[in-house]
């Protein structure tokens, strides 16, 4: 594939940034200079030892995304990588672009040719290459209020710029939920989502309120702030409402598609194929109604981590096409309707998400989220469904949806689990039309999957024989580029192909290892984690009641890193958030730091998990503070029994709801643990309930499934009492380990208002407490520096407090 990037405003910079403490000797001066943290000699040299440390696993870039095109000889094909790499001094991540030419031989080992060096892609947001790999969609979004550009950029040049106003829009979606960037097939136009203008403000001047139609805002005037809008929760902040668009390439015309009504938000936007008559161009989105807060009232409750918010999939025209008097249009079900309108595809189902074409146009296949919706778990066991698409439909046609892949409820041992997808690949289709290839969670690991959409057959095709986690980054043709990683071992990207084998008749896989620049870990690193060791552990359900479903009653898994002699070493147990989220084996800069410290890492997937069946999941919900607290306790209990680590010497650390467990382990559990961290912990149920964007949480995961109906804004003095009950502030007295909290100040999903309540809480009983505020940060406290500080004092902490023993 030529270069298309010649025109762009681009700049080469090295991979690795210079390190911020680029003398050891100068850190440790400067320390004992001025030491604002207040730590004696000993502390300060561990603090510049473990940052440099740090830097090191800091400098390694990370593979966002990724993309396969074809060439005229079938033997070679051409890989662009978008990449990331943090950068302190500007508290920012870079981005870059690399690309890489590989060559297979039927006989010979697969050989790859890489650019001499990463692109920086200063300012931009997202690219999106068409379809055909000859032209390039560069995305910089406007911030606080400038304008939007889109560049179109061929083989050889900037072929077009357009600055799109405020007035017509506000910044692109550019995340994992909402984003949804997709070119026509004759590549053309652009369909993508939005954010919509914001309402007018009311204008006043010394004369009082200016009534519409009055001029723009001048000096002798000024706006206010009108009637407030909700968002959609946690990191969609003052964003209102993702809204569907169309850029006309050839006249650099942006229009707004009509017939969405307002309260609904899209999401997620595909072209259809071209219709046989060729007459009409169809998009298809993802429509979120608005109206899903307690007994139907008009609420957006938080949809970040959450795919139990009702939605379907939605038909409209391109509005370049559509009639001149589609302003007043209304959303549509499955009956007639006119051009305009938007037709709701999937009536019959509450919950369809990002839609696929197979590339013969015959096939819409689409996830779904039912089991999440109709239970209320946040997360739970997806399922695959199938649209077969007529060549030339009409919005009258009502279209029937036919399961794939239905929900795994209890998998015998060893078997398929069910689906566990957070995406799925812009073009996820091998050659045969009928194939698709998704990454899902199985168990403790991440793998590959290939799906007959036409039989339902699901097959594992990446390797079996290993505790390494994969991930499918782009596909062409039959080969699949992939990722593969594990806590010990940073990730290696693989290029696999279908292989004939006489074995029972089947197509197995072989993937070959792609040696890359991007994916070269410093030898520092390599070196500290050459002696840990990779293990998945099963451990028993302790005390199974009757009352358990057949799939609660199943071992769940822990993952173990262990260093040389671990029965030595202190430990971290380690616990994911969600409830409904996992830990899989892949590799995480944060815990190979903790690793690299001499630390053994003990990661829980306890009872709710995804990955372990559906019954496993609905195990959970209104058991939480106890089922959850007692797996945590058996996992450690497991690895205390096998003689594998010393039960001295354990530290607990965990993020929003594995903050929830952390905090309720030293309380419930406070002779076990001598250490503890938590990121934006849930520490009081009936605190979080009035301040969160997921109030529903508090009910689901509290009182189950059978509270939904009783779910208020205003929860009785009952609920109350129950959210206390089951919240670690409730055990708070009986803390005794040194807690390090962190928290991200513009949190909306656990305020930090519910960390700050349970540390001063815990310092007014005497017990030992560090508080870290993060101003900008939101739930996951990823903004660069905030990480590497957060980390950084982790690690300090735990070595100050597991020394001491």
């Amino acid at each position: 594939m030529p270069n298309i990037f010649a025109s762009l405003q681009i700049q080469v910079s090295p991979v690795y940034t210079v390190s911020l403490l680029s003398d050891m000797q100068a850190s440790r001066s400067a320390l004992k200079k001025e030491n604002p943290l207040g730590m004696d000699a000993m502390s300060s040299e561990e603090y510049a030892s473990q940052s440099k440390l740090l830097q090191e696993f800091t400098n390694v870039p990370s593979i966002e995304s990724a993309w396969l095109f074809k060439t005229n000889n079938e033997d070679r094909s051409t890989a662009m990588f978008s990449s990331s790499q943090p950068d302190l001094l500007a508290n920012n991540k870079r981005k870059y672009i690399l690309h890489s030419h590989i060559v297979t031989h039927k006989t010979m080992p697969l050989e790859c040719h890489w650019s001499p060096f990463p692109i920086e892609m200063t300012g931009v947001s997202v690219v999106v290459p068409s379809p055909s790999g000859s032209k390039l969609l560069v995305v910089r979004n406007g911030e606080k209020g400038s304008r939007t550009r889109l560049q179109i950029v061929n083989q050889s040049h900037v072929e077009k710029e357009i600055h799109v106003d405020w007035s017509i829009h506000g910044p692109l979606y550019t995340d994992e939920w909402f984003q949804g960037i997709s070119w026509n097939h004759e590549e053309t136009s652009i369909a993508y989502i939005a954010e919509q203008p914001p309402q007018p403000k009311p204008a006043f001047d010394d004369a009082g309120y200016r009534k519409e139609g009055s001029s723009e805002e001048d000096c002798n005037s000024w706006r206010g702030q009108g009637d407030w809008e909700e968002d959609w929760g946690e990191t969609y902040s003052r964003k209102g409402r993702p809204s569907l668009f169309v850029l006309d390439i050839d006249s650099g015309e942006v229009r707004a598609a009509r017939g969405v009504t307002k309260p609904m938000s899209a999401g997620q936007v595909v072209w259809a194929p071209p219709s046989s008559s060729g007459h009409r161009k169809l998009l298809v989105f993802v429509g979120w109604l608005e109206h899903n807060g307690f007994q139907g009232t008009a609420r957006k409750l938080g949809i970040k981590y959450c795919s139990n918010r009702p939605c379907s999939l939605y038909a409209i025209h391109s509005p370049f096409e559509e009639e001149p008097d589609a302003d007043n249009a209304s959303v549509g079900g499955s009956e007639s309707v006119s051009a305009s309108v938007a037709t709701n595809l999937t009536p019959s189902i509450s919950s369809a998400l990002f839609p696929r074409f197979s590339k013969d146009g015959k096939l819409l296949v689409f996830l779904s989220s039912k089991r999440a919706v109709d239970s209320g778990a946040h997360n739970a066991t997806d399922s695959l469904h199938r649209i077969d698409w007529p060549s030339d439909w009409k919005a009258e046609q009502q279209l029937s949806v036919t399961d794939v892949v239905p929900v795994v409820m209890c998998p015998q041992d060893g078997c398929f689990p069910g689906l566990y997808c957070s995406s799925m690949l812009p073009d996820p289709w091998l050659s045969d039309h009928c194939t698709m290839v998704l990454t899902s969670t199985w168990r403790s690991t991440e793998v590959i999957l290939s799906i007959d959409v036409l039989s339902g057959e699901v097959t594992r095709i990446s390797p079996e024989d290993s505790g390494y986690s994969w991930s499918a980054l782009a596909i062409n043709g039959n080969n699949v580029l992939s990722v593969s990683s594990s806590p010990i071992d940073p990730p290696q990207i693989r290029y696999g192909r279908r292989a004939s084998t006489e074995d029972h008749g089947t197509r197995a896989w072989v993937w070959d290892e792609v040696t890359s620049p991007l994916t070269a870990a410093s030898n520092k690193i390599k070196a500290l984690l050459s002696h840990h060791k990779l293990s998945i552990l099963r451990v028993p359900v302790p005390n199974p009641s009757d009352e358990l479903s057949d799939g609660g009653r199943l071992p769940f898994e822990a993952i173990f890193v262990s260093c040389e002699d671990s029965s030595q070493k202190p430990t971290v147990l380690i616990l994911h958030g969600g409830p409904h989220s996992t830990s899989v084996s892949s590799y995480s800069k944060s815990s190979a730091f903790l690793a690299s410290l001499g630390f053994n890492l003990l990661i829980a997937n306890y009872r709710g998990t995804l990955g372990y069946g559906e019954e496993a999941l609905q195990s959970l919900p209104g058991k939480v503070g106890s089922q959850d607290v007692q797996d945590c306790l058996a996992a450690l209990d497991h690895v205390i029994k096998e003689g594998l680590v010393d039960a001295s010497k354990v530290a607990v650390v965990g993020i929003s709801h594995g903050g929830f467990l952390t905090t309720h382990l030293i309380g419930q559990a406070p002779e076990r643990f001598a250490v503890a961290a938590a990121r934006n912990p849930v520490c009081n149920l009936s605190l979080m309930i009035g301040t969160t964007d997921i109030p529903d949480w508090c009910y689901a995961v509290a009182c189950g499934t059978q509270a939904r109906p009783l779910a208020s804004e205003s929860p009785s003095p009952d609920h109350l009492q129950i959210f206390h009950q089951k919240s670690p502030i409730a055990h708070i007295s009986k803390v005794k380990a040194p807690l390090l909290m962190l928290l991200g100040e513009a949190d909306l999903r656990v305020p930090a208002s519910n960390g700050l309540q349970y540390a001063r809480a815990l310092r007014e009983r005497g017990g030992e407490v560090k508080t870290i505020m993060f101003p900008e940060d939101t739930h996951e406290i990823d903004i660069p520096r905030s990480d590497f500080e957060s980390f950084l004092n982790m690690g300090v902490w735990f070595k100050k407090y597991l020394k001491q023993i």
